[in-house]
């Protein structure tokens, strides 16, 4: 494989931009320090591999010490992988799910220290009691011998909406034993005639008041810590860490340094490569590069404002960003440091991220147009899994990359 430069651009379309707005956006695009750096380190040629087949909107992976591999599958089931095998039945008692839409059963993720305590985490679109309206929560159970015990539900967010979409849902605890999620902005604002311009600085995801457009912080118990950006005010959530989001798709923790990194989707331009700070404000959706559904028109009022972060990498027009992983392994060893993550639409890839410190040197587009990847983990084996996702609920399969010497 080879690595393309940074200031590479995708296609470009009228659909996703009218022509003047499209080259303005990439003009500033190419100004973004990120751009100028020189090439990133030396990618690695691989081969992909099928490890199992038929599941069904598969959407996280995650492995106990056993080596078996727990997989969600989007519409509520829990799923055990076995020797290359999966099991054939689900795990019974995860939680009810609002699969409708984006919603069902999400993320899975397992307490760092499982080996003592069996604590797995699963997040999910949480229905109200008529099903009319959902919003995102966390369970917590133990699962040994393949099944569910002691399950609780340890936190449902302040997202409650009637729309189907922008759940956020990633989870990903950091070495300190703090759980991050993600909250998406639910869809708030999305209209056929575009975003009011008047109403993006009292949009949901600029106000504290609420967990929509945010990533939360908590304990492995799911209350807030003490030391959250916001706690003590009357005005703001407890377990707010950052805001400004649209809907995070991908959290992970870069393993030499413990920060914490996202990705979220932008609407039509503006997916975003970030790493998250302590009380930062992220922008949506008063900054940024993403214009209208369908009519293509501005959303933002600029791309820079004072006290709202950029992003270390955007992608315009977007690329359904989707799971990120920063590889740690002996399997590809040009690859260490690196970060990965997915996207799902028409430019479909797996996007391999080079970072110097804070700044982004390297993107290097992988599998370009062959999977709708909705999840990306470095395996306990050093391999890198894909899930991969098919529209139309069709049963997909989960992939690694290995090395391929040829």
């Amino acid at each position: 494989m080879t690595s393309a430069p940074v200031g590479s651009t995708l296609p470009r379309t009228s659909r996703i931009r009218v022509a003047a707005a499209l080259g303005a956006l990439a003009a500033l695009a190419m100004s973004l320090p990120s751009r100028a750096q020189p090439p990133g380190p030396p990618g690695e040629q691989f081969k992909l591999v099928t490890v199992v087949e038929g599941l069904k909107n598969p959407w996280s992976m995650a492995w106990l010490p056993n080596g078996d591999m727990l997989v969600t599958e989007r519409g509520g089931a829990l799923r055990i992988v076995r020797g290359g095998k999966l099991l054939p039945d689900p795990v019974a008692g995860t939680p009810k799910v609002r699969a409708q839409g984006q919603g069902g059963l999400f993320d899975v993720v397992l307490h760092p220290k499982y080996a003592q305590n069996h604590y797995i985490y699963l997040s999910y679109a949480k229905p109200n009691e008529d099903g009319k309206q959902g919003t995102t929560a966390i369970t917590r159970a133990k699962f040994e011998n393949d099944k569910l015990s002691d399950i609780k539900e340890i936190f449902v967010a302040d997202a409650w909406a009637e729309t189907p979409g922008h759940f956020g849902a990633r989870m990903v605890f950091d070495k300190d034993g703090y759980l991050f999620m993600s909250v998406g902005d639910r869809m708030e604002g999305l209209r056929a005639e575009g975003m009011d311009p008047t109403k993006l600085e009292t949009h949901h995801a600029q106000l504290l008041v609420n967990h929509q457009g945010k990533i939360l912080r908590l304990k492995d118990d799911g209350t807030a810590p003490p030391d959250n950006p916001f706690v003590g005010r009357a005005d703001a959530k407890r377990e707010i860490w950052s805001y400004g989001h649209r809907n995070p798709q991908g959290l992970a923790i870069n393993p030499e340094t413990n920060e914490l990194w996202e990705v979220e989707h932008g609407p039509q331009g503006g997916d975003e490569f970030n790493r998250i700070e302590k009380g930062k404000n992220y922008g949506w959706p008063v900054i940024g590069y993403g214009a209208n559904y369908t009519i293509g028109t501005e959303i933002h009022k600029d791309r820079y404002k004072a006290g709202m972060e950029q992003p270390v990498a955007f992608w315009v027009p977007s690329i359904a960003i989707c799971g990120l992983t920063f590889y740690e392994g002996d399997k590809f060893p040009n690859w260490n440091g690196n970060a990965f993550a997915g996207s799902m639409n028409a430019y479909r890839q797996l996007v391999r991220l080079s970072l110097n410190g804070h700044t982004l040197v390297n993107r290097e587009p992988l599998l370009l147009t062959q999977f709708r990847i909705r999840d990306v983990r470095t395996g306990p084996d050093g391999y890198v899994y894909l899930a991969l996702d098919n529209i139309y609920s069709q049963p997909t399969s989960i992939v690694r990359l290995e090395p391929d010497k040829k």
